[in-house]
């Protein structure tokens, strides 16, 4: 059992989770993800690490509830408990294990779409600690649904865009990189965008025209988190991968989006049915 130490609504539909997990907070690295379950019945569920703090033995993770099993898991509080807490699992971002001096002369830029803010938070966070500075971009629907402004404002140069022009820049991630590098003078030569598939797609196509080496998170198409379902299959380049064991993280140019897209709307209607049933408590 996994304490839970704090619990924040961060907005409407999604909070944050602080959790006593000492063997996973003393390994984990940014990148990487862990299985959660509520409790023994509970759904298994791949949520990419935002924070984590080896000195206090505590890991942070940030959960939408979009799903039957992320609605049962909202319903617990600071000092109630989660029947499991597995990781780390999959792999660490490339710019926490590459030699630190050849990460320092990368121009680097994030780019964060709804809850994919988390996890790119945990990577500038740790770049900020080595002293490297990132730019961000940080966009949403509108300025109630943005989460983690000031923690990515601690550690990076925030740019946020909402789609509704509500706050900060007005349309969405794409037109915001494309105006940095083309009207304002910015220039990057690596790029990790994390978000829904189908901003990472097109963000993804940006960059190519732009030149810009990007890497994009496939935790979306996760489903048991350890390769045994094969869910998470993505054609990289000539090569299959699973998104759980061999990544999350891959090269934006050699994946096959129309493949990587259909797999993610595999279990639609199992998931609709499932939300469904929690929906009316059965």
């Amino acid at each position: 059992m996994f304490k839970i130490i704090e619990k924040e609504w961060l907005n409407a539909n999604t909070f944050r989770m602080v959790v006593d997990a000492p063997m996973v907070s003393r390994s984990c690295m940014p990148g990487q993800f862990v299985i959660v379950r509520t409790d023994e019945e509970g759904e298994r569920i791949p949520l990419t690490i935002c924070d984590y703090d080896r000195d206090a033995h505590t890991v942070t993770i940030v959960v939408q509830t979009i799903g039957a099993g992320t609605i049962e898991m909202s319903k617990k509080e600071a000092g109630e408990y989660l029947a499991d807490f597995v990781g780390p699992l999959g792999n660490p971002s490339d710019l926490c294990t590459d030699p630190i001096e050849e990460v320092r002369k990368k121009k680097i830029v994030f780019v964060a779409g709804g809850l994919g803010t988390a996890p790119v938070y945990c990577q500038v966070k740790w770049l900020h600690e080595h002293g490297i500075t990132a730019d961000v971009i940080v966009g949403a629907r509108s300025k109630d649904i943005l989460i983690l402004e000031d923690e990515m404002k601690a550690v990076g140069n925030l740019y946020i865009t909402t789609d509704d022009g509500s706050y900060g820049r007005t349309g969405n991630v794409t037109v915001c990189m494309e105006d940095l590098v083309t009207k304002e003078g910015k220039e990057y030569d690596h790029c990790v965008c994390i978000g829904p598939m189908i901003m990472m797609k097109f963000l993804s196509l940006l960059t190519k025209k732009l030149n810009i080496h990007t890497v994009v998170s496939m935790n979306p198409i996760m489903v048991d988190g350890t390769g045994m379902c094969g869910a998470c299959r993505v054609k990289v380049g000539n090569d299959t991968k699973f998104a759980c064991v061999h990544g999350p993280e891959f090269d934006a140019e050699k994946i096959d989006w129309d493949e990587a897209m259909r797999r993610s709307a595999m279990y639609k209607p199992e998931e609709a049915a499932a939300l469904e049933k929690a929906k009316e408590g059965v």
